[in-house]
């Protein structure tokens, strides 16, 4: 039987003006709901159930991060990355919250993905933006009387205005199933760390302006290489990194393969067409994740423009399951240029992204 669904995430503009709940700015969230160790990297400030598995969330965008806000794109706008980031959040603290996912859960991404529908509503300006987000949990699944997982799609609001649109898909492991999850992905053999883990760099890395960066501590490739409309290069991994890692982790992190796809697709948009990172804004990313980044294998990525009349994809096999994707591209070279991005280890796909670039100024 099909869940009523709620009038704010129907785009029911008068529903959105009555109904519309009080959402708190003041503080963030207990860091440990949203798994976080650092209180810097925590951006949720409130979430509210309005019943039916439908969820109103806040959050504050700083105006100034080092990792966030370290792009070259003027004026400045804050970063499609960071509101996924916030997405992502809100989709496990309401597991916690409202779901009751034991806090000992293991939380396993199988999907992410954002369109910005308004990126010039994205400025940073000269006060902290307050970003509303409208959350439906969707494809709930139950066990046993457990919540062990969903999709969380979200439609973003800033200053009343919506701007975007997003999807966190999620699965909750209890330790025992994450442990023999990971020992059956691995063959049997332990699962390493990165707080012990000695990584290595595969090639040179490159001048940050090549993808997007001002600074070097945020370039997470290395040894890039072009050829036409194509381009690759292998993953630089940053352990001690205070955002994209933010904790010891057993895996590479689904948002660490979304930072490298964003930005070998900014180089390979630089390669193919000119277009410089200063001008170009990554719309729409989505990611879909087949397997375990593992910490040991050289993690390569290959990328390419994809032409103006080819369709974009939409749906995608994940370890979770089938996703649809919520945008893509108009494929009638109206919309944001897109690039394909794959992520391999061993010659084997554990990624899949695509990552819409629009240019500014438009």
């Amino acid at each position: 039987m099909q869940m009523p669904v709620h009038p704010l995430l129907t785009g029911d503009t008068a529903a959105t003006r009555t109904d519309d709940p009080r959402l708190d700015y003041v503080r963030t969230l207990d860091r440990t709901v949203v798994h976080r160790e650092s209180l810097a990297e925590v951006f949720v400030t409130d979430t509210q159930s309005l019943g039916d598995d439908a969820h109103a969330a806040a959050s504050q965008l700083p105006r100034s991060h080092a990792y966030y806000g370290d792009h070259l794109l003027r004026p400045r706008r804050h970063d499609p990355v960071l509101l996924l980031e916030a997405c992502r959040q809100v989709g496990l603290a309401i597991a916690h919250t409202h779901y009751g996912v034991p806090f000992d859960h293991k939380f396993v991404l199988t999907s992410l993905g954002i369109s910005i529908t308004r990126p010039e509503r994205m400025a940073v300006g000269s006060a902290p933006c307050e970003l509303r987000m409208l959350c439906s949990v969707e494809d709930k699944r139950v066990k046993e009387g457990r919540v062990v997982g969903y999709d969380a799609r979200f439609r973003l609001f800033v200053d009343g205005t919506e701007v975007g649109n997003a999807l966190v898909g999620l699965r909750f492991k209890s330790p025992e199933s994450y442990r023999a999850l990971r020992l059956r992905n691995r063959e049997g053999a332990p699962v390493p760390s990165t707080a012990t883990f000695d990584f290595t760099v595969a090639g040179e890395v490159p001048t940050p302006y090549l993808v997007g960066r001002t600074s070097n501590d945020n370039v997470v490739l290395a040894g890039l290489a072009g050829d036409g409309d194509t381009a690759s290069a292998s993953l630089r991994v940053l352990p001690h990194h205070p955002s994209l890692f933010d904790h010891a982790q057993d895996h590479l992190p689904g948002m660490v393969l979304v930072e490298a796809g964003r930005q070998l697709a900014l180089n390979t948009l630089l390669e193919a067409q000119g277009t410089s990172p200063a001008k170009a804004y990554p719309a729409e990313i989505t990611a879909s994740f087949t397997s375990f980044g593992e910490l040991e294998p050289r993690t390569d990525l290959r990328a390419r423009v994809v032409p103006a009349n080819e369709p974009a994809h939409g749906v995608y096999y994940t370890q979770g399951g089938v996703v649809e994707f919520l945008a893509s591209g108009d494929g009638d070279g109206t919309g944001p240029t897109a690039v394909e991005v794959d992520v391999l280890q061993g010659g084997a796909s554990i990624c899949r992204m695509d990552v819409g670039l629009v240019r500014f100024p438009s």
